[in-house]
């Protein structure tokens, strides 16, 4: 009698190349239709309804009805980590040694489902570690409330929800963590709303202006 988590039936679902594929392009948070994925995954839409029901029952993804429209979209941010711990892995066995992206903007800065990766997003982390602003057990600091307010993010008035305040996310690309959970997704949505960012329509890259970034480190300090 098997015990435990059924590991195969997910790895089962994730590992079909279509399903994959579709999976991946719903890694910045976005719902897109089954005729938008089918076209992503160069595939009949009878074809990528199959594979999305099955990815519905299997609880990765989710499927919102607006109008005569169905959207598709990641089961949560813990789907999210799953995909880029596997773009790890999968990185690990192929050469080159590089790892992660070409596209250099994609390196430096992108959406990891809703919270910031990449370089951008490794240097918060390590320097909200390095700085104190966390403890060890990714609760914040009573200096960390304080740095945080400078950019207008407070903790306690964030909308509750069973997701963790702070998590750390394998980064694909870095090979080191950043931040995830509701603090990471709440300083992303600031930095964008200070226009400190932006996000390139269509797409997970994260653009740091010349000014932006100035004051991004400035405040890590």
């Amino acid at each position: 009698m098997r015990e435990g988590p059924d590991i195969a039936r997910i790895a089962a679902l994730v590992a079909d190349p279509v399903r994959s594929t579709m999976l991946v392009a719903l890694m910045d948070g976005r719902a897109l239709t089954a005729t938008e994925l089918a076209g992503l995954g160069g595939i009949t839409k009878q074809t990528a309804s199959s594979h999305l029901a099955k990815l519905v029952g299997g609880e990765v993804l989710i499927v919102e009805a607006q109008g005569r429209h169905r959207y598709f979209r990641l089961a949560g941010s813990h789907v999210a980590s799953l995909l880029e711990a596997l773009m790890v892995f999968s990185s690990d066995a192929v050469p080159p040694l590089r790892t992660g992206p070409r596209d250099p903007a994609l390196r430096k800065a992108r959406v990891c489902y809703d919270h910031l990766a990449g370089e951008m997003g490794v240097r918060l982390f390590e320097r909200m570690q390095g700085n104190r602003w966390l403890h060890d057990d990714l609760t914040v600091t009573e200096l960390g409330l304080d740095k945080l307010s400078e950019i207008g993010v407070v903790p306690a008035d964030l909308p509750s929800s069973n997701r963790p305040l702070c998590r750390s996310c394998l980064d694909w690309s870095q090979r080191r963590q950043h931040l995830a959970g509701r603090l990471g997704q709440a300083i992303l949505g600031r930095l964008l709303m200070l226009s400190w960012a932006r996000r390139l329509p269509g797409s997970r890259v994260i653009a740091f202006g010349q000014e932006g970034e100035r004051r991004f480190s400035e405040w890590l300090g």
